[in-house]
Parts: structure tokens; sequence; C-alpha cells
């Protein structure tokens, strides 16, 4: 018998100053821990004004954790330890792997107009993974494929939609990585695993969430919680709150949660506090990355 997925909880997205001095909104992070386990942060970075985000987020370290890059508008130079050297345009995503240690950098730049925009998403990895070999797997946009059925366009970073597979696989938290455009007014209803923790982030528009009463509103710029279950509902609402067929759209993203305890300080997710003063230690003694290292003031992003 089908489940439909209900909105736990909504949360707000705070204005937040990350990097060297970039402007951008959380969706949620630090507070909420370990509501969205497997997941620990998601900062919405976009932009009009170069002055709010061209400082972007010099040489920093990560450990422990993935960083997942996905860009709407603009750009973002992007350069690592591993020796990853690129530039993520729109519609392309990043998906790195911490493991044992990386250091890396990105500089978001805007289009001719200034505008620029992506999200970057932080999900954490198991115990007997935090130390695995790091990895950089750059996906462009033209390697994502889009599903449409009249009532929503979707494109699939991570995970299945009908028959058709993302192109971001074999990740340990077996996430799914969606977004969803709805065109119409009908009802979008997509499958998801019980037990996984699943969320969505409505990027502009209104979005109704659930079947009972015509669903719960979610405005533009907040983040819905979902109960478990295995199918989540979607329609378009405008700004009254009533399903008109105005155009919405959000990311819907999922994984298994790992139910483990979390060491977190900046970059570095760790499982105990004394994991933590290793990685900080690994990096002043410039022993951090495998794969070469760059010392440093830490990088604030992250709480």
């Amino acid at each position: 018998m089908s489940a439909t997925r209900h909105i736990e909880e909504v949360f707000q997205s705070r204005p937040t100053l990350e990097g060297a001095g970039v402007r951008l909104r959380r969706a949620f992070g630090h507070a909420e821990v370990p509501r969205f386990d497997p997941f620990l942060m998601l900062d919405d970075f976009r932009g009009e004004t170069p002055a709010d985000y061209e400082a972007g987020f010099p040489w920093h370290p990560h450990r422990g954790m993935e960083t997942i890059t996905y860009m709407i508008e603009g750009s973002c130079e992007h350069g690592d330890s591993m020796g990853n050297r690129g530039v993520i345009g729109a519609g392309d995503v990043q998906w790195m792997t911490a493991g044992s240690g990386v250091i890396h950098q990105e500089m978001p730049a805007g289009e001719q107009s200034g505008r620029m925009g992506g999200f970057q998403l932080w999900a954490n990895l198991p115990a007997v993974s935090k130390m695995m070999d790091a990895r950089y797997r750059g996906v462009d946009a033209c390697d994502m494929p889009v599903v449409e059925d009249g009532v929503a366009k979707v494109r699939i970073v991570a995970g299945r939609v009908g028959d058709v597979e993302g192109p971001v696989r074999e990740v340990v938290i077996e996430p799914e990585y969606l977004d969803v455009t709805l065109m119409s007014d009908g009802a979008w209803l997509h499958p998801t695993t019980p037990g996984h923790t699943v969320f969505a982030y409505v990027v502009s528009g209104d979005v109704f969430f659930g079947e009972e009463d015509g669903g719960t509103r979610v405005p533009a710029l907040s983040t819905a919680l979902f109960t478990d279950g295995d199918t989540v509902v979607a329609r378009s609402a405008d700004a009254d709150g009533v399903a008109r067929g105005g155009e919405a759209r959000f990311l819907l993203v999922s994984g298994r949660p790992l139910h483990e305890p979390i060491a977190w300080q900046g970059p570095i997710v760790m499982n105990t506090d004394e994991e933590l003063r290793t990685a900080f230690r690994d990096y002043r003694d410039g022993t951090f990355a495998r794969h070469g290292s760059r010392g440093g003031e830490l990088s604030p992003r992250g709480e």
C-alpha cells in the first residue's frame, strides 16, 4: 500500500556570510543536525551583484564528507590538491568526495549581466568511509538527462525517474538529486525509498507538497523535510497558495541515513572530537591531503 510523505517541518533559509565574504542563504546547517542525516548543509549562493560573491571560497580543507556543487547561472572555477582544475558552468555538477582529505578552492563568476547562482550540498560519509581516498567527479550539463511528462521537467543528477538514471552513481549514501520544474497544476508523483531522508528546497515559485487538503504550501527559499513514506506528491502554487498552474522549481534530494555520531567543526566532519583534533593537526603539519597540501588559515564555511 502506497504511503505519501507529508511535511514534518518547513525551514526558512537564512542569510549567511561565508568563504572570503560571499553572501548566500543557508537552507539548513549545523543547527539542524542530525535531522537531515546523512545531509549536513545546503547553501543557496545565487546573486546578482559581483561584490556579493566575487571574493569566493579560497583554499580550504575538507575531510570526512562530500561536497556537491550544482551551478544554474554563471560559473565557478575549481582547483584542488588532487590536481583537478576546471570551470563549472551553468547546469554542471561537481561531486567531490573529500574522504581522508582534500584542499580546494571555489571562485564564482557571473555571466555578462552579473548574475551567478548555484547550490552546494554537504553529505556526510559513514565512519568506515571517512578516510577513503579523495575523488572528484565533474558532470557536464549535457550529460544529465532531462525527463518531461507534461506536468514536470526533471533534470536528474543522481537517482532515477522512471527508466532514466542520472550520471552520478556508486555513492555510499545512495543519493537522489533531482532538479524539478513544475509546469502545470497537475500532481507530480515520485517514488522514494522508505527509510531514506527526503527533503525539497524550493528554488522559485511556491509548491504544494502532499495530498491532504491539497497539500502544504512551501514558499520559495524554504526547505521541506518529509516524514517517511514511499511517494512524494508535488503541485505548483501561486503566491496565494492556490494551485493554478504557475511554474515552480525545487530540488528534491534523498539519501540513506547513517545514524552515527557527528563531530563537526568548520570544513571537517568526523565522528569524534579526537578525530577532529587529528584532522586540524594534520592540516597545520602539512600532512592533511595525500595528493598534496596547501597550509594556511581555515575557511569558516560550515559551523
